[in-house]
């Protein structure tokens, strides 16, 4: 049963990589926020029964859920959970295990390699925000 949504939580239409048809579909079966989707993605059956319901890959669904585990830090949200997942961040539990300046260096490496800008990279002080938010969540 998915949780209710609350008046705070972003809709899962701003957690980035889905497709229109996507959160149409997961909205039809009462998916409406990032941690709606992530309750539903508890367990590799839970995520493989998704996976068929949708006639999509698992990894597909594996992918959304590390987004929305992410998206579930305020400070990370929808707009820094597709960044740190790009830069090999996959769970809020390995983002609390994270060394701060080593993350920036992954982070930087991939926006210097994908947009080739630097003065996009989260600062110091922003990162170690999300590592202590991270530390502070429930591990699921």
């Amino acid at each position: 049963m998915p949780l209710s949504a609350s008046s705070s939580e972003p809709p899962l239409a701003q957690l980035p990589g889905l497709s229109q048809a996507n959160l149409e579909q997961l909205q039809a079966l009462g998916l409406h926020t990032p941690a709606q989707l992530l309750a539903a993605c508890t367990t590799p059956a839970a995520r493989q029964d998704l996976a068929g319901q949708l006639q999509i890959q698992e990894q597909q669904v594996r992918k959304w859920a590390a987004l929305a585990d992410l998206a579930r830090l305020p400070s990370v949200g929808c707009d820094y959970c597709g960044l740190l997942l790009h830069a090999g961040v996959a769970s809020s539990a390995q983002l609390a295990d994270s060394q701060v300046p080593n993350l920036q260096r992954q982070i930087l490496k991939f926006q210097v390699a994908t947009l080739r800008r630097r003065d996009l990279c989260p600062s110091l002080g922003q990162i170690q925000q999300w590592v202590t938010e991270a530390q502070g969540l429930k591990r699921l």
